[in-house]
């Protein structure tokens, strides 16, 4: 192998080292210019949004002194209105609401009512307050003592708050009642609702009076506005810029806002512009984002620059590409043998299978063998000794043998009656069926079983009925040899008890619950001639038939252990319209 040319991979180096030197200083270059930008355009943007504020807070205050100047004239029009003055000197108010009604449709205001000398109100713009007594309100005792209009103002926590004018009807020895407007300032209220701003007004107490936030309202400045910076990380930069113009900032919930007062002009007012701080930064994080980008695309070309020079490297590389190419084609084959030799191992394991069933079947002829000779010879047994009590002259006893001889006959017609279920499908037409009546004729056949182990059973079914396509008898062989199973699983219990739970949805469910000692083997228990009982106590295909029986209806037979000890059986089958489950 050649070796590598010195002098070309000097340069190489020294090129990567001027680069490194080069990128380290764009960078802190590039930090320097967005730290300055952050800088001057924030200062520069902070100022154009407070120029801002102060003309949209010249404005808001404008038309509350307009709306406020504009309103307190028409209680200075309504008391020289004859109609009115009519209306108190005759003690006649029958149009007098509609002429007030009329009158306020031509206005701002958000009421007009009427009082007569004693403050009972007489005329309503709002024909509720007719009759209500207004004397004990300051507008009424002020418009009393006043010759012009009055002004007075009512906290929300009083009774009947609001911004109220007031002004004496009557000459100027009698006085003939007093007219309120209640001016509407909600309006201008529902008008500074807005996202980035907060709007409120105060009297010369530095009480809230108007705020375009509900929870300001009745309170002092002080109780939710500081001076003291307590904001966040983010606007530090902000507060800086600020207060080396000797302009500070306002604070709500450590939030730094700017904060534009102005004063209205009417009893002392004032009132407050907040603008937050959010179009400054996204206007100047515009800003960055676009130098950033500039700044990217000399990266960009930086890197072209660099990657131009690596070209050397990628030719070195290339040798070992095409060494790694060739170990991946060999790799490829050796994938290839490796398939071969997976199908080969398919193949293997369904001779496998295959076998496994021949084994099955002799394991089954054995166990048939064993359950059958058994009968058989404990029969031949009983023949001779009853061939030999016949010869003695005691026919009682040889009944006796016989008696037995036809219980070991009933055994074997029942194995091999269990062998015939087992190998042929059910052929019999199928009916509708209500899962409650094999359940009731289960439970009927099992009735002296379950009397003599003092079993303890709880039932629970639907009230209408569970009905299934299926065949009653077969159902009820189900359940039979599920009850038995219980039965045969709880004969060491103390308190055995079984539990029966039908319930109905997309399938019809039977649940037969017990408290014996659990399944050992799950995988197989529903395998033929698979049992764990003693010999001569069963053959293992009582399940076996029941799971093929479900499966033959649509349904399916599962079992489980419980947690608190037990088992629980299900068969599930479908109801009358649903599809057949998968059987498993």
């Amino acid at each position: 192998m050649a070796h590598p040319d010195v002098t070309s991979d000097g340069k190489v180096a020294s090129f990567y080292k001027m680069m490194r030197f080069m990128i380290a200083s764009a960078l802190f270059l590039m930090t320097a210019i967005l730290w300055f930008s952050n800088n001057y355009f924030t200062t520069r943007f902070t100022e154009s949004a407070r120029i801002d504020a102060a003309v949209r807070s010249t404005l808001y205050s404008g038309n509350i002194a307009a709306a406020l100047e504009k309103q307190r004239v028409i209680p200075l029009i309504l008391a020289k209105d004859q109609t009115l003055i009519t209306a108190l000197q005759t003690s006649t108010f029958q149009n007098t609401s509609r002429h007030l009604i009329s009158f306020l449709e031509e206005t701002e205001a958000a009421s007009v009512f009427l009082l007569d000398k004693d403050g009972r109100t007489v005329a309503a713009s709002d024909r509720r307050l007719i009759g209500t007594d207004y004397s004990t309100q300051p507008y009424f005792s002020q418009a009393l003592r006043l010759t012009s209009t009055s002004f007075t103002s009512i906290k929300p926590d009083q009774d009947q708050p609001g911004f109220f004018f007031s002004r004496r009807i009557g000459e100027s020895a009698t006085t003939l009642g007093v007219i309120v407007v209640q001016a509407d300032l909600q309006r201008l209220e529902e008008r500074w609702g807005g996202r980035r701003r907060q709007v409120f007004v105060t009297d010369s107490e530095d009480n809230v009076l108007l705020s375009s936030n509900p929870l300001w309202k009745n309170s002092k400045i002080q109780d939710f506005i500081t001076d003291n910076a307590t904001s966040a990380p983010g606007t530090r930069v902000l507060d800086f810029n600020f207060n080396r113009r000797n302009q500070a900032f306002s604070y709500v919930d450590g939030n730094a806002l700017l904060r534009v007062e102005t004063k209205i002009g009417f009893q002392g007012w004032k009132l407050n512009y907040l603008e937050t701080l959010e179009g400054v930064r996204a206007r100047v994080n515009g800003i960055l984002a676009m130098e950033t980008m500039v700044f990217a695309i000399i990266a960009a070309f930086a890197f072209y620059l660099l990657s131009r020079a690596s070209t050397r490297v990628s030719r070195r590389l290339r040798k070992e590409s095409e060494d790694l190419r060739l170990l991946n084609s060999r790799l490829q084959q050796e994938i290839s043998e490796r398939k071969k030799a997976e199908k080969n191992l398919e193949v293997a394991e369904q001779s496998l299978a295959q076998q496994s069933k021949l084994a099955a079947l002799g394991q089954m002829s054995a166990a048939v063998s064993h359950e059958l000779n058994q009968p058989l010879a404990a029969m031949r047994t009983y023949l001779a000794g009853a061939r030999l009590l016949l010869q003695r002259k005691r026919p009682d006893e040889a009944e006796s043998s016989f008696q037995r001889v036809e219980d070991l006959l009933d055994r074997m017609g029942a194995i091999t009656r269990q062998l015939k279920s087992f190998a042929r499908k059910s052929t019999d037409d199928m009916i509708p069926v209500d899962v409650k009546v094999p359940l009731s004729a289960a439970f009927s056949m099992m009735a002296p079983q379950l009397g003599q182990g003092g079993i303890e059973i709880t039932r629970t079914v639907p009230d209408e009925p569970a009905m299934v396509m299926a065949d009653p008898l077969r159902i009820e062989q189900i359940i039979v040899n599920l009850l038995r199973n219980a039965l045969d699983a709880m004969k060491s219990v103390d308190r055995p008890h079984i539990d029966i739970l039908l319930t109905i949805g997309d399938t019809v469910t039977l649940a037969v619950r017990d408290c014996g000692h659990g399944i050992a083997d799950p995988e197989n228990l529903f395998e033929p001639f698979y049992t764990t009982k003693k010999p001569g106590e069963g053959v293992g295909l009582g399940l076996a038939i029941s799971a093929g029986i479900a499966s033959e209806l649509g349904g399916r037979l599962t079992a489980r252990n419980r947690d608190g000890g037990g088992a629980t059986f299900e068969l599930q089958l479908p109801r009358i319209g649903a599809e057949p489950l998968a059987a498993e």
